[in-house]
């Protein structure tokens, strides 16, 4: 790796496994010195031996713990780089008519208000950096924030919600005058160890790995290290001017139709 990010501090959650543990692996690589957070410890302690990241257990959609983790990770490195916002869930999910209340809290919970949690603290703590206010934020949405599912509208509307959520904290932060970026990644399928799972688990594994590689133009999934390299870009002084951006990488899914 080329070492670009050596010397910045990164924070991602849901970092202990698919497309977060990836990033984690890949942040460090690159030079940064990475916390991540998530509830499996077994799973982190992983993730901890692949990369040299530190672990602390936390749930983004808990308001009052997040001073605590800003404030260990102050305390320890004195200054915060990069924010990767990737913890989510599709539990609960279901159909306009099928979800319930409690399926329909729980995702907006975190897919929403945990990514909120997240930007609004990043942003506070970058904002005291030693070398004044200066950052990288990047949101994990999703290619569904354009091409919404009919039986996960929960989600669907999550990964637009945050769109929205990245492109006001980008104008609030240019308009103060921080050096501070926030942009969103848009992923199409990605063949994370669940989605292989999904497939070995399946009636038909091969019809099922077909649907998912046929849902681009390009006739496969994304692999993580891919997701990765694009936030650790996003996260590097070459990516200095792009912010409020929607990155999509989806393989030409959402870029247009067929035809017949």
């Amino acid at each position: 790796m080329s070492g670009r990010l050596e010397g910045k501090v990164a924070l991602i959650t849901g970092g202990t496994s698919g497309i977060g543990a990836g990033t984690v692996e890949r942040l460090s690589a690159e030079g940064a010195k990475v916390i991540f957070t998530g509830s499996n410890e077994a799973a982190a302690q992983q993730v901890c031996a692949a990369s040299g990241a530190e672990f602390v257990k936390h749930n983004v959609t808990d308001a009052a713990a997040w001073d605590g983790l800003i404030a260990h990770i102050l305390e320890k490195h004195g200054r915060l780089d990069i924010a990767f916002a990737n913890a989510g869930t599709e539990n609960g999910d279901g159909s306009i008519e099928d979800i319930s209340i409690e399926g329909w809290n729980n995702v907006m919970s975190v897919n929403l208000t945990g990514v909120m949690l997240t930007v609004q603290h990043a942003m506070r703590a970058m904002a005291k950096n030693p070398d004044g206010p200066t950052g990288s934020i990047i949101v994990n949405s999703s290619m569904n924030a354009h091409r919404a599912m009919g039986n996960f509208v929960a989600y669907s509307v999550s990964k637009s919600a945050v769109i929205a959520l990245v492109k006001s904290s980008a104008v609030h932060a240019g308009n103060q005058k921080y050096k501070i970026r926030i942009n969103a990644v848009l992923p199409g399928v990605v063949e994370t160890s669940m989605i292989r799972n999904l497939i070995e688990k399946s009636e038909d594994p091969a019809a099922t790995r077909g649907a998912y590689e046929g849902l681009s133009p390009m006739g496969r999934m994304a692999t993580v290290e891919e997701v990765a390299g694009i936030v650790a870009w996003l996260s590097s002084d070459e990516a200095a001017f792009c912010s409020g951006g929607e990155f999509t990488m989806d393989g030409a899914s959402t870029a247009g139709m067929n035809g017949v």
